[in-house]
């Protein structure tokens, strides 16, 4: 309101000063209103374009955008205005509208181009998002434009494409850990030796993705002594499918049954890695075990798929077609009792996980495999399952699982100070083992600490982008603090 008085004083001054000039003969009158129309003109628009920084200043985008609209079409000489107003409609989401602005301005900033080609990503329309932040990069070699490129190619799964935007990225801003990354990834399935380069930067660059990082190099260096390029790509994309690349590792799994037709854990594998991105995969299941009948891989593969879609004696019939092959492999009697329990068999579930005990008695995870259907199922948790998960602990003293898995029986059988004293020990290891999070925070409401718990569920909440824990925490939310 203050800055429309402004206008208007000023206009009205500006009127009065006009006038009297034309009765004093100095100016004729109609060039005097011509100067009055278009000094109000320039004062309303600045006006406008005031509104518009006061808005961007609060963050108001959508009132930025359509300030800098309306400026846009009083001082029409600036071409500069429909930019700004497109890249604030896109601040605040009005991607459509961004558009519209941006098609009225003749020439954008690296910025406009970066936002314009945000707002094409946006509204799905990945060939004109493409379009839009190629066309930026020729008019500016920005490491923001083509890392934005990398990511629309990656969503069109164009790998060679998105391995030059990375490229020029890099060749910018040399520092970016994830793009190291990432081209480390796209290299596994043509260049070995640069993946490995451009992974051990990214792991100087980031510790965080140093465990995935030891994942990948392990493979690449067993692929290297493979003769065979089928075994090659299976042992890559088993790499890739750990670390949860999946569209990467269909890739090479595709690969691998291109270069052996007749390779049945390659077809096994890219069942498996369809699956994982949202396809169906029985298909290739099926012609994996068609080519070997015998392959413990196929058969553990198989029954995964058939547990994903609830068939539960049809995956317990592939876990003991496999122990059959392989007796003494404890992973198979593990699946055996998963399945069993599945079927509601829980004395059966419970003998096949104590036989994967007594295969591997030396290994952690089986222990705590036991220890965690005992408290799930109330079956002899004094008995079998608390000293099974002690065994975990005694087995990997600094191991954050085996820690979580004996707080929560702890917790099972009553004993809350225990379990506390585990789980947090858990946490203080490993800051985001979301599990430890949700059993402390059972432990917290089972003592009556309703604030320590409230604080230990939103923290799963807020923290846990995976969102497996968090869908959990959000249900312990809405149960005990609606």
């Amino acid at each position: 309101m203050r800055s429309c008085n402004r206008d208007y004083t000023a206009s009205s001054k500006l009127w009065r000063r006009i006038v009297a000039m034309s009765q004093g003969k100095r100016i004729p009158f109609f060039i005097g209103l011509a100067i009055i129309i278009a000094a109000s003109v320039m004062i309303v628009g600045h006006s406008h374009v005031r509104r518009a920084e006061s808005a961007h200043a609060r963050k108001d985008h959508a009132g930025a955008s359509s300030s800098y609209a309306r400026a846009a079409q009083i001082l029409f000489w600036r071409e500069d205005l429909w930019e700004m107003a497109g890249i604030s409609a896109a601040r605040g989401n009005d991607f459509q509208t961004a558009l519209a602005y941006f098609s009225a301005s003749p020439d954008l900033s690296e910025e406009g181009w970066l936002w314009l080609a945000t707002s094409h990503f946006q509204l799905g329309d990945m060939p004109s998002a493409i379009r839009a932040a190629e066309e930026g990069a020729r008019h500016f070699d920005s490491a923001r434009l083509y890392r934005l490129l990398a990511f629309a190619h990656r969503n069109q799964q164009d790998w060679q494409s998105e391995r030059l935007a990375l490229e020029n990225q890099l060749r910018l801003e040399s520092n970016d850990a994830y793009a190291h990354y990432r081209l480390g990834l796209l290299l596994t399935l043509s260049s070995p030796q640069l993946a490995l380069d451009e992974l051990t930067l990214a792991s100087s660059l980031n510790p965080e993705v140093d465990s995935a990082v030891q994942t990948l190099r392990s493979a690449l260096a067993l692929s290297g002594v493979q003769s065979d390029e089928s075994q090659k790509l299976l042992t890559i994309g088993r790499a890739l499918g750990l670390v949860q690349e999946w569209e990467l590792s269909l890739a090479a799994f595709e690969g691998a049954v291109q270069a052996d037709p007749k390779n049945a854990e390659a077809w096994a594998w890219l069942g498996e890695a369809k699956q994982q991105t949202g396809q169906d995969g029985s298909v290739e299941l099926d012609t994996a075990l068609s080519l070997d009948q015998t392959s413990v891989n196929v058969r553990a593969l198989r029954a995964l798929y058939w547990s994903r879609q609830g068939s539960h004696w049809q995956a317990l019939e592939e876990y003991l077609v496999a122990a059959e092959t392989e007796p003494e492999n404890p992973a198979w009697q593990a699946g055996i009792g998963d399945a069993y329990v599945k079927l509601g068999d829980l004395i059966a579930a419970l003998t096949a996980y104590q036989r994967a005990v007594e295969l591997a008695p030396d290994e952690t995870r089986y222990w705590r495999l036991l220890a965690v259907f005992c408290a799930e199922n109330s079956v002899y948790v004094e008995e079998i399952g608390l000293p099974a998960a002690q065994q975990a602990v005694t087995l990997a003293p600094d191991d954050p699982f085996a820690l979580d898995t004996l707080g929560y029986l702890y917790f099972s059988s009553g004993r809350y100070a225990s379990a506390g004293e585990n789980l947090l020990r858990a946490i203080e290891i490993a800051p985001e083992h979301f599990s430890a999070h949700i059993h402390l925070a059972m432990n917290y409401l089972a003592q009556g600490d309703r604030a320590a718990a409230f604080n230990s569920l939103t923290y799963v909440r807020d923290a846990d982008s995976s969102g497996i824990y968090r869908e959990t925490a959000m249900q312990l939310l809405g149960r005990y603090f609606p």
